[in-house]
């Protein structure tokens, strides 16, 4: 629980979960607190506020500053954090410290979370929990989405409040690690080529392309492009292209009266058995399967 000022901060909020009842949720419920929040709170202009945790902890901290400056110290390191910027401070058994700046004391949201997985998600996730802050454009859904979660846990720690305020935490996550960053990051060129290309893929679904084809667009080599895109996206360029086309064969099966032949055709296959086999392949079902089991009344191929 945060440590403050004797008087507090006017218009804070805090929440501290209690220990007892979350272990007993967790004991009895445990997949569905795989992620969970121990403490919420708000403190706008706070000034004086200080907190020193010389074993560590044991959650994850986020820091989410809108107004002011604030300082984390994480061992012999300190951190500096601005307005529009967020830090995940991750659960560590250094010595840590934070507090707001004297002539600018900032305003912050913040959280602490934990559970089981903590440690395979911050390992997951390390290419976005950087050791820096990280600058995002001011978003009053992320303060909403602040605000479902601290209300949720007002109105009380059923289990339906509970799971609502946990489940919006990934959503807060979301908005924070993958929102686009307003300082240029250096490998801003390198994913603007994957970007480009998947949006050339988009525009050209109906089409068949190559790997040299989008490794020429991008200027590079087909295996640079190739371990680049992989890189981003975690598939291969063509698999990728697969993927976006098993989506749109989805929709056309649902939304219109095409036979699997004509939809083959629309997406670029002149072979629609090489089609259909592609599809279970990587949607677990056949195109006629998939179409009776998304309509109420199936559709009787001609």
């Amino acid at each position: 629980m945060e440590r403050k000022i004797q008087k507090g901060f006017q218009g804070e909020k805090i929440i501290s979960l209690p220990k007892q009842l979350l272990a007993g949720y967790h004991e009895k419920f445990p997949s569905l607190f795989h992620l969970y929040i121990t403490h919420i709170g708000y403190f706008p202009n706070a000034r004086s506020h200080f907190r020193e945790r010389p074993s560590g902890c044991s959650d994850n901290i986020i820091f989410y500053c809108t107004q002011g400056v604030g300082w984390i110290v994480v061992g012999e390191r300190k951190i500096i954090l601005e307005a529009n910027q967020f830090y995940i401070l991750q659960a560590t058994k250094s010595y840590i410290c934070y507090g707001a700046d004297s002539l600018s004391p900032w305003t912050i949201y913040w959280i602490h979370y934990k559970g089981e997985e903590l440690p395979d998600l911050n390992s997951a996730l390390k290419f976005k929990l950087s050791a820096e802050p990280r600058t995002i454009p001011y978003d009053p859904l992320l303060v909403s989405s602040w605000e479902h979660m601290y209300n949720c846990l007002e109105l009380g720690y059923s289990m339906d409040n509970l799971c609502n305020a946990n489940f919006s935490l990934f959503q807060f996550l979301a908005k924070l690690l993958f929102n686009n960053p307003v300082k240029p990051n250096p490998e801003d060129s390198q994913q603007h080529f994957s970007e480009e290309s998947i949006r050339y893929m988009k525009d050209n679904i109906y089409k068949r392309i190559t790997v040299e084809e989008l490794a020429k667009r991008a200027f590079l080599s087909n295996s640079y492009f190739s371990n680049l895109f992989r890189s981003h996206t975690g598939m291969p360029p063509m698999d990728y292209f697969i993927h976006l086309k098993m989506q749109k064969a989805c929709q056309l099966l649902f939304l219109n009266q095409n036979t699997i032949k004509e939809i083959a055709v629309i997406l670029g296959y002149t072979d629609p058995f090489y089609f259909s086999r592609l599809f279970k392949r990587y949607m677990g079902s056949s195109p006629l399967q998939y179409r009776n089991n998304t309509k109420i009344m199936p559709v009787l191929e001609p």
